[in-house]
């Protein structure tokens, strides 16, 4: 961070917080069976149509996972190999924790140019179904990354049904959800 914050690091409202795990489906299980959870839609080795790591293309292997508490978006993360990427940044390979927080943002250019000239690093820049997203490197100020991620309508739709499901969620319901 080059010069200290005279204004919020995001003016979006966070939707998403992230989570690296070991193991998708014990994630969704504990946090289902823990804190009523999901259910959560799974995507199984992710590969995007562009993608930047700090300046590479090196893509790591991750799977994710992603469904509603209440009304923030939970995401878990698995990384199947060692790949260096904004995951490894902050975790070796086996350890687990809280990775970033997600932000929905309507004018994606715009945000991610008001970051940039507020010090931080862009750490990966991705394209993938139809959809801007960037994750800026913003431990020093927050102790995560922070991402920005496009809101076409269909992304606001598809997060709106996972929403809908989980405020339908009964107990004995599945904490597994097909993507649609």
């Amino acid at each position: 961070m080059k010069n200290p914050i005279t204004t919020p690091i995001t003016t979006y409202p966070f939707f998403q917080q992230a989570y690296l795990v070991n193991d998708l489906d014990d994630a969704i299980t504990q946090w289902h069976e823990l804190f009523g959870a999901g259910p959560f839609v799974r995507v199984p080795h992710h590969v995007t149509d562009r993608f930047d790591y700090r300046g590479t293309s090196h893509e790591a292997d991750v799977s994710y996972a992603f469904g509603y508490l209440g009304e923030n978006q939970i995401q878990f993360i698995v990384q199947h190999d060692d790949t260096p990427s904004i995951y490894r940044d902050m975790y070796a390979a086996g350890h687990t924790g809280f990775h970033h927080v997600g932000c929905l943002v309507h004018n994606f250019e715009a945000e991610f140019s008001r970051l940039e000239s507020l010090g931080f690093e862009c750490a990966t820049r991705l394209y993938a179904d139809g959809v801007d997203a960037a994750y800026f490197d913003t431990r020093e100020a927050n102790g995560c990354f922070t991402e920005i991620h496009g809101d076409p309508p269909r992304i606001v739709a598809a997060f709106a049904n996972w929403r809908r499901a989980h405020e339908n969620l009964a107990p004995g319901d599945s904490p597994f959800m097909e993507r649609i």
